[in-house]
């Protein structure tokens, strides 16, 4: 049987906010498997932002374990969290989040500098990209 794309368990999430705590996640628990397709809902405030800044590797559970690939990545360092992000992660943004003093082009490149492709490898892919 195939391991999940991922998977989460117990996931908490608590934000100190002076003397009161905030608990934005509560012991969720789930599983993703390759080729399915989910949607995360629920009212505003209701921990979907947080969830998904979690999954996005962008935030860490204050307790509970992410699995991505089979990888537990919620205890992983800053360094090795970009690598996942550089080669494992997408987000489709609900704003452009494009740097204005870029072309187009050179927007769709960026992340392929970090992913270390060459310049000329980079051109290519963006362009058959857009």
């Amino acid at each position: 049987m195939n391991q999940p794309v991922i998977k989460v368990e117990d996931l908490w999430k608590i934000y100190q906010l002076g003397e009161v705590q905030v608990e934005a996640l509560r012991g969720v628990s789930f599983e993703i498997e390759g080729g399915e397709f989910i949607a995360i809902m629920g009212p505003s405030g209701s921990g979907k932002s947080t969830l998904m800044n979690i999954l996005g590797c962008l935030d860490r559970p204050t307790r509970g374990r992410y699995f991505l690939d089979g990888q537990e990545v919620s205890q992983l360092n800053e360094n090795q969290l970009a690598q996942v992000r550089n080669k494992k992660i997408g987000f489709v943004f609900q704003s452009f989040n494009l740097l204005p003093r870029l072309t187009a082009l050179q927007n769709v490149e960026l992340p392929l500098i970090y992913a270390g492709l060459s310049p000329q490898k980079r051109k290519e892919r963006a362009m058959e990209s857009l």
